[in-house]
């Protein structure tokens, strides 16, 4: 079953909403090899709400993602994030967006090897010569589990504890919104879901906002909603999903595919 759109779009909502994409469009290459990766995509993000975006490979997931956290440029169309539009931001001011208004959890945990737990968590808002919120960050966390990790450097973790550190530096700030690029993609089962239960605790428990690119069923299980791209556009969004509706949404993908 379809779910209603999400947000009426049309009117350009300017509250309530941690990020807005517009008529993004990106394309890559040109002549025979011209790809269209977003073909006019407008799509918002509700403040407080966990959002994943699926989609079969190559539907321009993480292109979305990347354009709306501002690490990439789309060709046209806009980009806000609460009120403040990218595209009217110079270099500075959007590396300053991106380092005190954006948390950001990939694949690859990122962690600087020579630095404890702890100083990985806080190095952004140190880079920015600002002071944690200490009840903020000690709320943080405890919730994922690592007070008793701080002083250890990443070799000495687990994958999982590893990426229970992104996820709380992604945290620490208390960010606008999370965007996660498959954050569970390099885990095991377990891990996985504990990384993913820390993420749907900080949107109920501390209103956070996040965004999560992912292929996987599960994965998408513990979000609110899950918006569906296949060819560069939004084509359904499912809300309070189930695994088991996600991969049968996911397998009519495969079946248009094949009959197409």
């Amino acid at each position: 079953m379809t779910a209603a759109p999400h947000a009426p779009l049309a009117s350009h909502p300017t509250t309530g909403y941690a990020a807005v994409t517009t008529d993004l469009t990106k394309v890559y290459g040109s002549g025979d090899t011209r790809v269209v990766a977003l073909d006019r995509v407008s799509v918002a993000f509700r403040e407080g709400d966990f959002t994943a975006i699926m989609g079969p490979s190559g539907c321009g997931k993480s292109t979305l993602m990347h354009c709306a956290a501002g690490l990439d440029t789309a060709d046209s169309g806009s980009v806000r994030i609460g009120t403040t539009e990218l595209g009217t931001l110079n270099d500075r001011q959007l590396t300053e967006l991106r380092r005190d208004r954006i948390g950001f959890i990939f694949q690859a945990f990122n962690l600087l090897p020579t630095l404890t737990a702890l100083e990985n968590i806080t190095l952004p808002m140190d880079i920015a010569g600002r002071e944690p919120d200490r009840q903020w960050l000690d709320t943080v966390i405890r919730m994922v589990g690592l007070s008793d990790r701080l002083a250890h450097r990443p070799a000495q973790l687990s994958g999982g504890q590893q990426q229970r550190v992104a996820v709380a530096r992604a945290l620490a700030s208390r960010p606008s919104v999370v965007f996660g690029d498959e954050p569970t993609g390099n885990l095991d089962s377990r891990s996985g879901a504990e990384v993913l239960g820390f993420l749907r605790d900080s949107v109920r428990e501390l209103g956070q906002t996040v965004v999560m690119v992912t292929h996987d069923p599960v994965a998408a299980g513990y979000a609110d909603r899950v918006v569906f791209l296949s060819d560069g556009r939004p084509v359904d969004e499912m809300v309070r999903p189930t695994p088991e509706r996600v991969l049968d949404r996911m397998k009519a993908f495969d079946t248009r595919a094949r009959t197409s």
